[in-house]
C-alpha cells in the first residue's frame, strides 16, 4: 500500500429535511451568494422556488446565474467570476448535477485569481484559495459534491481539461434522494455509468497490496449494479435512490483513493469525445472505457480475472485467465447496454474521421503520456478509439 494523506472537510447533509435549512446552512458560510444553476428543471420541479425563499427568509443576499450545460463552458465562468467581484460575494451555491457544481467550482477560483481561470484547467498554475462553493445535489453522477476537482470545456479548440485543489472541496453538499425521482432515464443512465467508472479508474493500479481498498471499491460497484435496474424500474423508490446517490458520493470522495494510484486515461480520453461530440461525460465513457480494458487486459490479467469474478460472478478460468477477464469486460458491455448506452461510437453516429486529431489532444502533441496503470501515447489512445468503432 502506497503512503496516503486523506482528508474530506465537506459536510454531507443527506436526506429530505435538510433543504428547509438551507438558509441556515448556506449562513453559517456566506452572507452574499451567487445561485447557480443549469436550465429549467430545478425551477419546474419547486427546488430554486425553495432555495430563494430559504436564503431571502435568512437575510442572505443573492444574484443568480443560470444556463450551466453538460460538459459545463468557459465563457459562463467568466460571467460567474465578473458577478462574484462586482458584489462582492462570498460563495458560491451550486444547485444541480457535476456540471453546475463543476463551473461554480471555476467560478470561485477564478473570482479570488487576478488571471485567467483557464490557467488553472492548463496546469499552467493550481488554484490556492477560492470562494466558499455548496452544493444542492440533484444527479448522483460526477461526484463533485465532495471532491477537489473540476472540469470545463473552452469552446475554442474544444477543449476540455481538469483541475484538483484542495481549495475547490466544497464546504457543505446537500443531498436529497427525493430529487432524483423525475430524472429522465438516459440522465439516470449516464450517471450511473461516470458512478461505475469513478470506481473502475481507481481500481486498476499498479499499486499492491491494497486488498482492502479493492474490497471497497468492489462493494460500492456491486451496490451501484443492484440499484441501477431498480431506480430505472421504479424511479419513486427513495431506497434505491439513497444507495445510488450514497454511492455516488463515497466514489469520488478520495477515500477510495487512499494507499493507491488510479489510472484516468479513460476519463482523459473521453474528455476529447465530449469537448468535440458535445455527448454526455456518462455516454462518452460507457463507450472508451471498455475498449481501454481491452487494449490494456495483458499489463494485469490477475486483476483484471479479479475484476471479473469479485464484482461480475465469472467462473475463474483457472487456465485461461484472458478468458475470465474478457468476459468480465462482456458482462460490463452487456450491462450499460441493458440500461440504455452505446457502447461503440457507431451507436452515437461517430466515425473515425477524427480519432487521431482527439489522440493528439489528449497528449498535447505528444507532449506527455495519459494514464497511470499503463502510461499511453497518441498511437495507443488512437488505437484505444478505433477499439471503440
Amino acid at each position: 500500500m502506497d503512503e496516503f494523506i486523506f482528508q474530506n472537510p465537506t459536510r454531507i447533509y443527506f436526506g429530505p429535511s435538510h433543504e428547509a435549512e438551507i438558509g441556515h446552512i448556506v449562513a453559517q458560510h456566506g452572507k452574499r451568494v451567487l445561485l447557480h444553476f443549469g436550465g429549467a428543471s430545478a425551477e419546474r420541479s419547486g427546488l430554486l422556488p425553495l432555495i430563494r425563499k430559504e436564503l431571502s427568509a435568512a437575510g442572505i443576499e443573492f444574484f443568480e446565474l443560470g444556463g450551466v450545460k453538460p460538459n459545463p463552458r468557459l465563457s459562463l465562468v467568466y460571467k460567474g467570476i465578473e458577478l462574484c467581484r462586482q458584489h462582492k460575494l462570498d460563495l458560491v451555491l451550486a444547485v444541480g448535477g457535476g456540471s453546475v457544481i463543476d463551473s461554480a467550482k471555476a467560478i470561485a477560483a477564478g473570482a479570488r485569481y487576478s488571471g485567467d481561470v483557464w490557467d488553472f484547467y492548463t496546469g499552467k498554475t493550481l488554484p490556492e484559495t477560492a470562494l466558499a462553493v455548496g452544493t444542492v445535489l440533484t444527479i448522483p453522477a460526477a461526484g463533485s459534491e465532495s471532491s477537489p476537482g473540476s472540469v470545463i470545456t473552452k469552446e475554442e479548440g474544444l477543449l476540455k481539461r481538469a483541475v484538483n485543489a484542495d481549495c475547490l472541496f466544497p464546504r457543505f453538499s446537500i443531498l436529497n434522494p427525493k430529487r432524483c425521482f423525475t430524472l429522465p432515464r438516459q440522465q439516470v443512465a449516464n450517471g450511473i455509468t461516470d458512478i461505475m467508472c469513478h470506481l473502475m479508474e481507481r481500481y486498476f493500479t499498479n499499486s499492491k497490496p491494497v486488498e482492502f481498498t479493492d474490497r471497497l471499491i468492489e462493494a460500492t460497484l456491486k451496490t451501484v449494479i443492484s440499484s441501477a435496474p431498480r431506480v430505472l424500474a421504479n424511479p419513486n423508490s427513495y431506497d434505491d435512490w439513497a444507495e445510488l446517490m450514497w454511492a455516488g458520493t463515497v466514489a469520488h470522495n478520495n477515500l477510495l483513493n487512499t494507499g493507491r494510484v488510479g489510472d484516468w486515461a479513460s476519463h482523459d480520453i473521453e474528455h476529447e469525445l465530449s469537448a468535440i461530440y458535445d455527448i454526455a461525460h456518462g455516454a462518452g465513457l460507457a463507450i472508451v472505457t471498455p475498449a481501454w480494458m481491452k487494449y490494456t487486459l495483458k499489463h494485469d490479467l490477475a486483476r483484471f480475472a479479479q475484476y471479473a469474478v469479485r464484482v461480475w460472478g465469472v467462473e475463474d478460468n483457472f487456465f485461461d485467465p484472458e478468458r475470465t477477464a474478457l468476459e468480465g469486460i462482456a458482462r460490463l458491455e452487456a450491462f450499460w447496454s441493458s440500461i440504455g448506452q452505446k457502447v461503440r461510437l457507431s451507436g452515437l453516429g461517430i466515425g473515425g474521421d477524427r480519432l487521431a486529431e482527439m489522440a493528439r489532444k489528449c497528449t498535447d502533441g505528444d507532449t506527455h503520456t495519459v494514464g497511470h496503470f499503463v502510461p499511453l501515447t497518441s498511437k495507443d489512445i488512437e488505437a484505444i478509439y478505433r477499439l471503440a468503432l
